[in-house]
């Protein structure tokens, strides 16, 4: 299969060329198959939502008709049998009948649009004491027939008389003597002096003698829960000489201040509108409120309440709306912003105000989702064809890199052949032709055949030895022997193949046995590469250095020359097979590529590793590292 490629895989550039393009014409086609789905499912979504917003406003539209109608009704039903109906949040209710007006929750309002209808002493009851007090000038007899009066059991009288003496008791500077008795004015519920509840009256006038602010914050309490049934100006009275007293200036509460204002207008101008039914929508306080009423101006019904009460009554939870007047203005609800909307107008839903309703965020959400899993699909499969031609890439260049190694590796193998076997074929054709000229010459030509079948063995050997170490099939005898004498051994037999070359091999003896449990054979094959490898790539160098000592408890044997050098970007390709460094070219080197690769096999098995230090034209060290057995 291979050979068949090899036509393709020896210039791989064009057809790697080929496989991008056609990668990057497969991702703009699902990147422009992504966009138009995601464009489809945006036009489906938006009309999705434009009909879910016209069938919400539709909804809603009926829904705050039901509610208005209903309450309207419950209104109807108020106004003329007085059974209230339930309370609605944040609204209130008025029943203004001649001169009453009924306010349902109770306290709601802080002040009214007239006095409180609690009774009232009359003044003729108190004319006698009053004329010794003013016209007489004799303060204690009024006083004794206001205490008189104090005992009677009407409540009215008692409180007008209290607040009397109080006054009598002030005046002549008995303070705790008016304190004690504006206490006992405070007790009296349900009754007026001088047109002011005599409870508010006696303990605002209780804390203004004892000067505490704590009564004072206690009464503001009191009149911001609506507890009194006051006039606009009594109450800001009364709030405005409590804070005082409390060392406060904070306004009444907006709210219910607002709903007292919009109670008084409806009461001054009931008489003005006689609908028996109706509705609109004021602003006061700059907050909108609904007013709805039912009955006549005699006897009337009204619900006060911001528009957004009514609304959420009848919205939906999720529904995005907004109620508008006339004026543009939104009453309830949120318009958003830059966001497709369905409106109602007020002809067409017979509501007072102009409905608005907007697409949910809920719906973008789930689009949204919808969106990113669709995109994570294309991108998984977008990633899957890129990473898959990434891979095909790879594999491609890694084949033809692998062919043209073994291609190397056949030439290489090839010359290693052809050069002792064309000697041989020689020298044999000349001593069978007996064209050998003496006895001498005939010898000599026996020991350069011995020599090349001895190096062409050498080399069969090492091919097959690496094909054994590959295959793993290759088998270790290890026994303890001296390092160092094995290196001068390997060294003395190397001397002899490189005698006449005028190369030397120098020995740095460590003058001491280097104990190791290894495989001579082994690690003779090893040494004798690493030597050829030394003496071939440094060929203006004579001299080889081997060394060999103990290190950090392991034995070190490192074979150095000052040759050419191996390139940083070669020193971890070089332990490949069938890898040759750019030196073998530079010095027209001839070997198989397998050399290091076999170094590094058999010092694995040996439980060692090997290293390299070298610079370009400086010199390369090769160091191999064994486990130490050092004898105790």
């Amino acid at each position: 299969m291979i050979p068949a490629l090899a036509p393709w895989l020896k210039p791989p550039r064009t057809l790697l060329v080929s496989l991008y393009l056609l990668t990057l014409v497969s991702v703009c086609a699902l990147g422009w198959f992504g966009w138009r789905l995601l464009e489809q499912e945006r036009l489906v979504e938006t009309q999705r939502t434009q009909e879910r917003m016209e069938q919400e406003a539709d909804r809603l539209t009926a829904s705050v008709r039901s509610a208005l109608a209903e309450t309207a009704e419950k209104l109807g039903v108020w106004q003329a049998t007085e059974i209230a109906p339930p309370r609605i949040p944040n609204g209130v209710l008025l029943m203004m009948r001649d001169d009453t007006l009924t306010v349902t929750p109770s306290g709601r309002l802080l002040y009214y649009p007239f006095p409180s209808s609690e009774p009232e002493a009359d003044a003729k009851v108190f004319a006698e004491a009053e004329m010794f007090e003013f016209a007489q000038s004799q303060p204690t007899e009024a006083l004794h027939g206001y205490e008189r009066l104090a005992a009677s059991p009407n409540p009215a009288i008692r409180a007008g008389a209290l607040l009397r003496m109080a006054r009598i008791l002030r005046t002549a500077g008995h303070a705790d003597g008016s304190k004690s008795v504006y206490v006992r004015l405070a007790a009296i519920p349900g009754v007026r002096v001088a047109g002011v509840p005599a409870e508010l009256l006696g303990r605002m006038e209780s804390a203004v003698l004892a000067a505490s602010p704590a009564q004072a914050e206690s009464i503001r309490q009191e009149l911001a829960n609506g507890r009194w049934h006051l006039t606009r100006g009594q109450f800001h009275f009364y709030w405005a000489e409590s804070g005082r007293l409390a060392k406060k200036s904070d306004p009444p509460p907006t709210e219910a201040a607002v709903l007292s204002e919009v109670a008084n207008h409806l009461w001054e101008t009931r008489s003005r509108n006689s609908d028996v039914r109706g509705q609109e929508t004021i602003w006061a306080g700059g907050q909108p409120y609904f007013l709805l009423w039912r009955g006549a101006a005699d006897s009337r019904a009204v619900l006060i309440a911001p528009p957004e009460v009514i609304a959420r009554q009848a919205v939906p939870p999720g529904i995005h709306y907004a109620l508008v007047d006339p004026e543009g203005r939104t009453l309830a609800g949120d318009r958003i912003a830059r966001s497709r909307a369905v409106v109602r107008t007020a002809a067409e839903t017979r509501l007072p105000w102009t409905l608005y309703v907007s697409a949910e965020p809920v719906s973008r959400a789930e689009s949204a989702v919808q969106q990113r899993f669709l995109l994570l699909g294309i991108f998984i499969m977008v990633l899957f064809l890129v990473l898959g031609t990434l891979f095909i890439a790879r594999a491609i260049h890694r084949e033809a890199e692998l062919l043209r190694m073994q291609s190397d590796f056949v030439s290489a193998v090839s010359h290693e052949f052809r050069s002792p076997l064309t000697t041989m074929r020689q020298l044999s054709e000349i001593l069978l032709l007996g064209r050998a000229p003496s006895e001498e010459r005939r010898h000599l030509y026996y020991e350069m055949m011995v020599k090349e079948t001895t190096r062409l063995q050498r080399v069969v050997e090492a091919l097959l030895q690496f094909g054994r170490m590959e295959a793993g099939a290759r088998k270790y005898h290890f026994q303890e022997l001296d390092a160092a004498a094995l290196v001068r051994r390997v060294v003395t037999d190397f001397e002899q193949q490189i005698a006449g070359t005028g190369r030397h091999v120098e020995v740095l003896d460590p003058g001491a046995p280097c104990w190791i449990d290894a495989d001579p054979e082994a690690l003779t094959v090893a040494l004798r590469n690493l030597l050829d490898n030394a003496v071939k790539y440094s060929p203006d160098q004579p001299t080889v250095w081997v060394d060999c000592g103990v290190k950090d408890r392991r034995v070190t044997i490192a074979v150095k020359d000052h040759g050419l050098g191996i390139a940083d970007s070669e020193k971890k390709a070089i332990f490949r097979k069938f890898v040759r460094g750019s030196a073998a070219s530079t010095s027209n080197a001839k070997g198989s590529g397998v050399g290091l690769a076999m170094v590094r096999h058999i010092v694995a098995a040996h439980g060692g590793e090997i290293t390299l230090a070298s610079k370009k034209g400086e010199g390369t060290t090769f160091t191999l590292w064994l486990p130490s057995a050092a004898k105790a």
